[in-house]
């Protein structure tokens, strides 16, 4: 464990001299990547070198024990010794987390796809609902926005919502909201009072560079056509909409919600490059499921990870099968109980690996 441990002090160490050096402050994507990884191992050194510290303590401790005549500096020694101990069992868990593999991607952006799924209007209502808890979840973390795509109801809510997030550990925070989201409710429109069952999906997507996915233009097919929907007449009456297919994998990607043609496209390949990247971390999930059976960490995008039944003002996470009664705390972006927990028993199904 101790060489693990320095094996975590001596890369973060090489990461500070990697970034002090003139080539790599010169290269802003690179020295970004590297900033992000140095700031990300951080408090992993610190209690990594913490520990370490402690553990030769107890060593120079042992030995003086050993070596010494006097009774006095004996019991002296030897009470510092119990103490020391008491302090490294407690650091023990802590410390087990530490050798944890890191996901290179939880220092990155996101770009999250919010869709109505089953259940007509009720769906694309309920999809609205996510859209906006993700939003005020966002603004109380302090990340920034930025919306991609809007695709609205016609009858109210939202068919599709794709935009970015930035920020500090975006990614590793709002991972595992990936999948199906399922909502018990009374519609407004239901005299019976009779509960009705709908869906929507959420796929979480680290955002990529070009160095970590590159597109050749020949990969791709772009069409434009006019927008359709809310955005004034300049989006209506443009072809202004961007739709961009990789012909290798038959992605399609679309993007409207900006008057700039550029800019849609810049959006649309962004959007790409981050569908691409998580094919790949599918893949890569799945050859390691063998290793570790994890429900929390699934890249399965059409499992039902979680239900939001208001007529009891629960929400249930049914891959680790936690019940909270805190339904309107959670719809209005309260959701750091649910994720801690939820990153909580993942790190457990790893340790146990």
């Amino acid at each position: 464990m101790i060489n693990k441990l320095n094996n975590i002090i001596n890369k973060y160490n090489e990461l500070a001299n990697e970034l002090s050096k003139p080539e790599i402050i010169s290269d802003l994507k690179l020295y970004k990547k590297l900033s992000q990884e140095y700031s990300g191992l951080k408090d992993k050194a610190d209690a990594a070198q913490n520990y370490i510290s402690k553990i030769n303590e107890i060593k120079d401790l042992e030995s003086i024990i050993e070596k010494e005549d006097d009774t006095d500096i004996q019991e002296l020694a030897n009470d510092e010794l119990l103490e020391l101990k008491n302090e490294i069992n407690s650091l023990e868990e802590s410390i087990k987390t530490l050798l944890i593999e890191p996901d290179p991607d939880d220092q990155k952006n996101i770009i999250m796809e919010i869709r109505s799924g089953t259940g007509g209007i009720e769906a694309a209502l309920f999809a609205d609902d996510l859209f906006r808890m993700y939003l005020r979840y966002a603004e109380n973390e302090g990340w920034k926005p930025e919306l991609m795509n809007l695709n609205q109801n016609d009858g109210g809510g939202i068919k599709e919502a794709i935009f970015s997030l930035k920020g500090n550990q975006v990614f590793g925070r709002l991972k595992y909201e990936s999948g199906v989201h399922r909502v018990q409710r009374v519609p407004e429109t239901e005299s019976s009072g009779r509960i009705h069952t709908s869906a929507a999906t959420v796929a979480v997507l680290p955002e990529v560079e070009n160095i970590d996915i590159e597109i050749n233009e020949t990969d791709i097919k772009i069409d434009t056509y006019r927008a359709s929907g809310a955005g004034g007449q300049h989006v209506n009456k443009t072809e202004s909409a961007i739709r961009i297919t990789h012909l290798a994998s038959g992605l399609v990607v679309t993007c409207q919600d900006e008057s700039s043609q550029l800019k849609n496209k810049a959006s649309a390949m962004k959007v790409l490059r981050a569908r691409l990247y998580d094919v790949q971390r599918e893949e890569q999930i799945k050859k390691r499921a063998d290793t570790r059976k994890s429900m929390v960490s699934t890249g399965d995008r059409s499992a039902k990870i979680r239900t939001y039944n208001f007529p009891q003002g629960r929400v249930t996470d049914h891959r680790i099968n936690l019940t909270l009664y805190k339904l309107t705390e959670i719809i209005n972006g309260d959701l750091n109980e649910l994720i801690n927990t939820l990153k909580l028993e993942d790190n457990k199904s790893k340790l146990s690996a």
